[in-house]
Formats: structure tokens, sequence, C-alpha cells
């Protein structure tokens, strides 16, 4: 009777045996690769779309004659920065800049201050109707400008704020303060309560405890508000052309139109001005874009 041995792997051979490696699992928001060059292609295409009509208007500028941006391939053989020479020389154009800071920086610090005591006193303190306020500045944004130029010309009128800088100031604050002031009282909503109390046990009277303790802690609200009431004085066109009588008091917005005639329309100069209209806008962003996405996420998180 014969007997068959059946081979075993030796306990040396079975320990080296490679194992299976395992399989890798994607953690909680990890995404793929092709997700990742999805994403990144569609970011990449959306700041081209962004940027086209920057670089668009740059060219433009730079062709000599008003009527080359019908053949803008012309403007290859002929770029000239005699545009931009000719805007800073022969027009308005420090006028109309120095009117444009006054009337945007004469907004911005009034429209926020304002705003800033409205928001805080409606976070803070419950006195009869601060429900309603709150309602009532929202309910101003709804009515067209075309319905309010009417009465404000009358009412600067008499006041005698026609062809004024501070009477444009002003209007241009009947339409900042109520957006910051909401923006402002979502931001405040989330500064602790308890440093109010704080202040208070210190000796600060509740304008110190304000000024001192909650204003350094919104400086990201209050960029946002800064921001958008500087965007909307110094773009607005509607109130300043309306409002403003004078060719040297023309913010930058009404001074682009000069170039537009019923007859004419110098493209090549507008094209150069508004470039430099851009500028101070830009440094301005750059100024308060640290605070700027912080002050845009944070008045959400509370009512």
């Amino acid at each position: 009777m014969s007997t068959t041995t059946v081979p075993t792997e030796a306990p040396e051979e079975r320990a080296t045996a490679p194992a299976a490696a395992p399989r890798r699992t994607r953690g909680r928001g990890e995404r793929s690769r092709a997700a990742s060059l999805a994403s990144h292609g569609i970011l990449t295409v959306a700041s081209l779309v962004a940027l086209f009509p920057i670089a668009w208007l740059v060219f433009l500028s730079l062709g000599p004659d008003k009527d080359d941006y019908l053949h803008p391939g012309r403007i290859w053989s002929k770029m000239t920065f005699d545009n931009y020479a000719f805007v800073l020389q022969h027009t308005n154009f420090f006028h109309w800049l120095k009117s444009s800071l006054i009337v945007s920086l004469g907004t911005t610090v009034i429209g926020v201050l304002v705003a800033a005591t409205t928001g805080y006193a409606v976070s803070r303190m419950r006195f009869p109707g601060y429900r309603k306020l709150m309602w009532v500045l929202l309910v101003t944004q709804m009515f067209p400008i075309a319905v309010l130029i009417v009465p404000m010309y009358q009412i600067l009128s008499r006041l005698q704020l026609i062809d004024n800088y501070l009477g444009l100031v002003l209007v241009y604050c009947s339409t900042a303060v109520p957006y910051c002031a909401w923006l402002l009282k979502g931001y405040f909503d989330t500064i602790p309560f308890e440093i109010d109390e704080a202040g208070r046990v210190d000796g600060l009277s509740p304008f110190g405890t304000f000024f001192r303790l909650i204003l350094p802690l919104a400086k990201p609200g209050l960029a946002v508000a800064g921001f958008y009431s500087f965007i909307t004085a110094f773009g607005e066109v509607a109130f300043a052309s309306t409002f403003m009588l004078s060719d040297t008091k023309y913010t930058f917005a009404v001074g682009l139109q000069s170039f537009v005639s019923e007859h004419d329309a110098q493209r090549n100069l507008m094209a150069a001005t508004a470039v430099l209209v851009a500028i101070p806008v830009s440094a301005f962003f750059y100024l308060v874009q640290k605070n700027l996405v912080t002050g845009l996420t944070a008045g959400g998180t509370k009512g």
C-alpha cells in the first residue's frame, strides 16, 4: 500500500508571501483626480471670462483713432499711449478724480458710521419699534431711482445743496445706509453680549463700549460696508448727473459721458479714462480685501 505526501509550504514561505494591498478609500471631502481637474478647468475658464472685458478695454484704449473699436485688428500695428496723455492733459480728469474721491470717501465715512450705530442699536437694545425700524430701512430700497430724483431734487434745492458735494453725499447715504445697517446688524449679532457687559463693568459708557470694544471686533463687517458704500458712490450716474451742474464737479461716471455726444463718440478716450478710473477702485479693494471675505460670511451665522 503506497502513500502519497502532499507538499506543504514552509512557515517561512507563508510568512514572506506578499499580502494584497488594501483598497484605498477617499476620505470625507477628498475629491478624485478627475473631479479636481474638472473644477480647476471650470475655474480657469471663469477667470478668463471675467478678465476678458478688462483686457479688451485696455486693448481698445491703446488705439489712437476713435473708430478703432470697429477694426480691433489694426490696433496691433499702431499701439500708443496718446489717449492717456490727452485725457490727463486736456480734460478735467483731475477735477473728476477729486470730486469722485470727495463724494465716495464722504459717503463711506458718514454712511458706515450711521449704519454701524443703527445696526448696533438694533442688535443690542430693545426699544419700541426696533424691528419696524429695520423693515422701514429695507422698504426704502424698493423705490426706483426715477421716482426718487424729483423729490430729492426739491429737498436739496430748498436746502441750497444743488451742485454741492454734501448734497450728493447725503443722497448716496440714503442708498448705502439701509443695506449696510442690515449687514452690520447681522455681524454685531455674532459678537458675544458678554463683551458689552465686561465693558460696562469696567466703567465704559455705551458709546465707549461701542467705539473701544465692539468696532475693533467688527472690522471685517465694517470693511464690507465701507467697500459697498465706496463702490455705490463711485460708479453712480443718475443722481450725480442730476444734482451736479458744474463740469469741474462731475464724478468719473458723469465725466465719461462727455466723450459721447449726439454726433460723435470718442470711444478711444472713453476707454483710456475707464482704465484710469479703475485704479482708485482697485487700490481701495486692495486695502479692504483681507477683511472682505470674513465680513461677507460672518454676518449670516446668526439672525
